[in-house]
This record gives structure tokens, C-alpha cells and sequence, in this order.
């Protein structure tokens, strides 16, 4: 890719209500975009949060969205999905893994706000897609 800063897609959900859920929320999306500003990553307009029932299915409407977009910016741009950490995505492995494997075919990687990627292993989810997964 260019020179061009890679595009990041913050991405969270939210299944409790409530203040303190709020609050939780709010702090870990500060901590995204605190981190691309670190990163010297540009920010995807807007943010990406699956809610309630939503936020504990394995159909996420705003993950999809998210994926969407993101595939429209790969073409141009290296493009990432930013978490706080992998459980924004799902606490369940299995589900992670496809959630990650998603954002990979769109043309993404993912990372967490604790350096953690899966840039390096994107070519394995890629394998294990072809393959018919795990």
C-alpha cells in the first residue's frame, strides 16, 4: 500500500444497560481513538456498536456495516478494525475467530488497544476460510 496512514473502524458492543455500562463504554472507545491518534492512523467516520441482543448474537448489524465500509475503503487504503480487546468482539473463541475472518475478507486486519494484531495470522484465516473452517 501507499504512504497514505491506514483508515481505522472502531468497533465495540454493548449487551448491558445502565450508567455504569455506559461509562465502560464511553472509556474504551476514548481509549480507540486515543490509540489511533497514537498510532498516526486516520478514523473512520463514526463508530461501530452493536447493542443489547445484538452485542451477544453471532449476527452483529453494525459489525456488518462495519465490514461493508470497510471493504469499500480496502481498495484504496489499508484498512483496520480497532478493539479495546478481542472480547469487544466475542468472549467466545470460535466466534472471534469468525468475526476476525470477516474483517480479513474485507480486506482489514484487527487490533486490539494493546498491540495485540492478527496482521501476521491474516493469511491463516484466510487459509482456514478456504478450507471450511474450524
Amino acid at each position: 500500500m501507499s504512504a497514505v496512514a491506514p483508515l481505522a473502524f472502531v468497533y465495540d458492543r454493548c449487551a448491558s444497560r445502565g450508567m455504569r455500562a455506559r461509562s465502560q463504554l464511553e472509556m474504551r472507545i476514548t481509549g480507540c481513538h486515543a490509540y489511533v491518534d497514537g498510532m498516526g492512523w486516520a478514523l473512520a467516520g463514526g463508530t461501530w456498536i452493536d447493542r443489547g441482543a445484538d452485542a451477544l448474537s453471532s449476527y452483529r448489524p453494525c459489525l456488518s456495516a462495519l465490514v461493508d465500509a470497510m471493504r469499500a475503503e480496502a481498495g484504496r487504503r489499508e484498512v483496520l478494525c480497532l478493539v479495546h480487546n478481542w472480547g469487544r468482539l466475542a468472549t467466545d473463541t470460535t466466534h472471534r475467530l469468525v468475526f476476525q475472518r470477516r474483517i480479513v475478507e474485507a480486506g482489514g486486519w484487527t487490533v486490539t488497544t494493546f498491540g495485540e494484531t492478527d496482521r501476521r495470522s491474516r493469511a491463516a484465516l484466510t487459509v482456514d476460510c478456504a478450507g471450511g473452517g474450524r
